[in-house]
């Protein structure tokens, strides 16, 4: 803090910029990758996305890097930077663990919700419904933070290991999982009505079922995956 303190005022203001830029960057290479506008397994270089976001290789590689420390990119040997390919293993893998944690998730959320919070989950579910019926039941996608529904129950567990095994490396990760399977045929009213049940078990303070219907949804999403 003394050095930025001490800084002149030019340094601060290209710094502050160059963070701007990278978290910009890093932002919208995230969200293409998880909805697959940049395919699984393609190679990325620093030429190419210099030249498309007007953007010098500094803050690029800070947003490079980033993206490698939440695992959506992976430096391979001999072949470069790739976005990740989610095999079929690691699919498997990622479900098993996700089933385990969010189960626990909402059984914690169940005993420590507090009467607001599940009306604010609601009101998520309402908007989400909204969602859905613009897209004539087509599609359910949700953005991250706070207007997830997932990321709310963890959030809600008031769990610090939890949230952070469940908010870190692996949520991205499953956001691109779950983005796939939120656009099977059937798949999005499903899944919100699931969601509802959840938030029912929560509202009655009804730990066991809560964490059972969640384990249910989460394993319903892995048959479809």
């Amino acid at each position: 803090w003394y050095l930025l303190l001490t800084m002149p005022q030019p340094a601060l203001s290209s710094l502050t910029e160059r963070q701007t830029l990278s978290e910009q960057v890093f932002n919208e290479l995230k969200e293409a990758i998880i909805a697959g506008d940049i395919v699984q397994g393609a190679k990325i270089t620093e030429d190419s996305l210099a030249k498309k976001y007007g953007i010098s290789r500094g803050p690029l590689r800070e947003a490079i890097r980033r993206l490698e420390s939440i695992r959506l990119l992976a430096r391979i040997p001999h072949a470069g930077m790739r976005v990740v390919t989610l095999t079929p293993q690691m699919i498997e893998e990622i479900y098993t663990v996700r089933e385990a944690l969010e189960g626990m998730s909402a059984r914690l959320a169940a005993e420590r919700m507090s009467d607001t919070e599940i009306l604010d989950l609601e009101n998520l579910l309402e908007k989400h419904e909204n969602t859905i019926d613009k897209s004539d039941g087509k599609y359910y996608f949700q953005r991250e933070g706070d207007l997830d529904f997932h990321f709310r129950i963890a959030k809600a567990s008031n769990n610090n290991w939890l949230m952070e095994l469940l908010s870190s490396e692996l949520y991205q990760l499953l956001r691109m999982c779950r983005h796939r399977s939120s656009q099977t045929p059937e798949r999005p009213l499903n899944a919100l009505n699931e969601h509802k049940l959840i938030v029912d078990a929560i509202a009655m303070r009804d730990a066991e079922l809560a964490e059972i219907l969640m384990r249910r949804h989460i394993s319903g999403s892995w048959k479809i995956v």
